[in-house]
């Protein structure tokens, strides 16, 4: 099916271009929403009397889009979802609510403006794109989190706050506790002369390798 464009169309094309597309994706999203017309001799002719103010219409739709998108630019927002302890969500997030959490902060957006391929469906931190015009585009963050508390700490980590994550640095915190015990206890005998320099040495370089072996199950853990 063709249609006449009345605005540019993200991978599709730009203000009177005719192009073809699949006749539901016509009825159902770039006619009812007055993105385009069909490609009848009737239209094409309206188009080109209307082509003026059409562009004129859009170049003042862009600048304020333009003021909104500097607004929103850097914009973080927080979504709280329940989830199991491998961090799936018992749901999704859609781009309803992506545009509800920007529009609770005193932002006028819809939904339509938010891109997303797919609903998030896990905790963590993501970066979403909003089209608030055809021409205009602005990433902002969203943290989906379980808490208030846990979107805190998520926002410091950068990343999604899991169970497995929060053990791993737990069991990490308790080996390097242990290795510098061990280490003070090695330099305490050595100093007491129960024994040598060389083998307290050695005794507290041993005592250190836990707690690097920690380190590192923690940074799996967290990957």
């Amino acid at each position: 099916m063709q249609v006449i464009l009345l605005e540019r169309v993200h991978k599709l094309g730009y203000m009177g271009d005719t192009v073809n597309v699949k006749p539901g994706y016509a009825r159902n999203y770039l006619l009812p929403r007055k993105k385009a017309l069909r490609a009848t001799e009737g239209n094409l002719a309206l188009f080109e009397a209307q082509k003026a103010k059409l562009t004129a219409d859009n170049a003042a739709r862009k600048v304020e889009a333009e003021k909104l998108a500097k607004q929103l630019n850097g914009l973080k927002v927080v979504i709280l979802r329940s989830a199991g302890e491998t961090g799936h969500l018992y749901g999704s997030v859609s781009a309803r609510d992506i545009a509800d959490a920007v529009a609770a902060k005193k932002f006028n957006v819809d939904r339509n403006m938010v891109s997303m391929h797919h609903p998030i469906k896990t905790l963590g931190i993501f970066e979403e794109v909003l089209h608030v015009h055809p021409e205009v585009e602005v990433t902002i963050k969203v943290n989906v989190a379980r808490n208030e508390e846990e979107a805190k700490v998520q926002w410091e980590k950068g990343a999604a706050l899991l169970a497995s994550t929060a053990l791993a640095e737990e069991a990490a915190a308790a080996e390097a506790a242990k290795a510098a015990l061990a280490a003070e206890l090695a330099a305490a005998e050595a100093a007491e002369g129960k024994v040598s320099f060389k083998e307290a040495k050695q005794a507290a370089k041993k005592s250190r390798k836990p707690k690097a072996d920690a380190s590192e199950e923690a940074e799996e853990a967290a990957e």
